[in-house]
C-alpha cells in the first residue's frame, strides 16, 4: 500500500472569536466523506464502524462528559477523529486508542490539519483497548468514546479495570446496550453489565443520538451513558473475580431462582441456599433483584471445598 499523505482541509478563519478554536475545525458531512475517501476507506459491520458527521453532537458528548480543560481524557475507537477534535477543544490532552492500521496512521495528521495548536497535546496508542495496559503521558481522569457497538460493554469493563485513575466515563453506545449498563435491580434488562458496570460505579443515561448523525446511519437508535467512579469501592472481602463469578452464575440461568442458578457454582443447591441465607439474600430471590453489594455478600459466603476423603 503506497504511504499515506497527510490529509489537510482548509480552515477557515471568518467566525473565530480570540483564543478559540475555528469554527469549522472540527469534521462535517462532506470532510468525513472525503477524508475517507482519499484513505480509501469504507466503513465495515465487522469492525462496528458508524462514523459520526455532526458537529453538534460530538460538541454535545464532550458537555454531556463534562470535559474540563484539565482533564486527559482518554477515547477508544476514534476513527476519523469526530470526537477527538471536539476533546481537544476541550479537556487539556487526549491520547486516543485505534486499532485500525489506516485510521491509525491517518489521524495524526488530520489533528494537525484541523487543529495544529493542539498537536502536541495529542497523542495516539494504535492498539487493540482490550490489550492496552498503560497509555503514554499523565494517567487518564476521563474516558469518553463512540464504541463499537459489538464490543462496547468488555472494552469500557477492561478500561475501567486497568486505569483506576478513570474518574468520568460517558460513552456513545447502542440504546439496548445503553439501557442494560443503566438499568437498576428489578428491571427486566437489568443483568451482567449492569452488575459489572456497578461495580466500578454509579451509571446513568444520560441522553439519546439519532441515526442520522452517523456515516453510515446504523440499524438502531444509539444512548450516551455516564458513568462516575465510586468515591469508596464495594466494602467486601471477596475479589471482583470472585463477585463477578456469582455475577455470571446467576444470569446464565436468570429465570431460575438463586438457589438453582448458583448451584453449579456453590457445589450444590443446598450450598447455594446456605450461601444465600449466610448472605441475607432470599433462596428463591432472582438475580435481577440483587445489587452488586448482595452479590459481593454472597460470595464472601462461597462453600469451602470438600476435601477427598482419604
Amino acid at each position: 500500500m503506497a504511504a499515506l499523505r497527510p490529509y489537510a482541509l482548509p480552515v477557515s478563519t471568518a467566525e473565530q472569536q480570540p483564543n478559540e478554536t475555528p469554527s469549522d475545525a472540527l469534521l462535517g458531512p462532506a470532510d468525513i466523506r472525503e477524508l475517507a475517501a482519499a484513505l480509501g476507506v469504507r466503513p465495515t459491520k465487522q469492525k462496528g464502524q458508524n462514523f459520526v458527521i455532526d458537529a453538534n453532537t460530538v460538541r454535545r458528548i464532550v458537555r454531556t462528559a463534562e470535559v474540563r480543560p484539565d482533564d486527559v481524557v482518554v477515547e477508544v475507537g476514534p476513527g476519523l477523529g469526530s470526537l477527538t477534535l471536539a476533546l481537544l477543544e476541550a479537556a487539556d490532552r487526549v491520547t486516543a486508542v485505534e486499532i485500525d492500521d489506516i485510521l491509525a496512521a491517518a489521524l495524526p495528521a488530520t489533528i494537525e490539519a484541523r487543529m495544529p495548536g493542539r498537536k502536541d497535546r495529542f497523542a495516539l496508542v494504535h492498539s487493540d483497548a482490550m490489550l492496552v495496559t498503560e497509555l503514554p503521558g499523565p494517567a487518564p481522569t476521563a474516558l469518553v468514546a463512540n464504541l463499537p457497538y459489538n464490543v462496547a460493554v468488555p472494552v469500557l469493563l477492561t478500561m475501567l479495570d486497568r486505569f483506576p485513575t478513570i474518574e468520568r466515563t460517558l460513552v456513545m453506545v447502542q440504546a439496548e446496550v445503553a439501557d442494560r449498563l443503566a438499568a437498576e435491580p428489578g428491571n427486566k434488562v437489568y443483568g451482567v453489565p449492569s452488575v459489572k458496570a456497578n461495580w466500578y460505579a454509579h451509571v446513568k443515561r444520560a441522553g439519546s443520538i439519532g441515526r442520522k448523525v452517523f456515516w453510515p446511519a446504523p440499524n438502531v437508535d444509539s444512548g450516551l451513558v455516564s458513568l462516575v467512579r465510586r468515591a469508596e469501592p464495594v466494602k467486601t472481602t471477596a475479589s471482583k473475580a470472585e463477585v463477578f463469578a456469582v455475577v455470571d452464575a446467576a444470569f446464565a440461568q436468570r429465570r431460575k431462582t438463586l438457589r438453582a442458578a448458583l448451584a453449579g457454582w456453590a457445589g450444590s443447591a443446598a450450598g447455594a441456599e446456605a450461601a444465600l441465607v449466610a448472605a441475607g439474600v432470599s433462596p428463591q430471590a432472582r438475580g435481577e433483584s440483587l445489587t452488586v453489594e448482595e452479590f459481593a455478600a454472597i460470595a464472601e459466603h462461597k462453600p469451602a471445598t470438600q476435601r477427598p476423603a482419604l
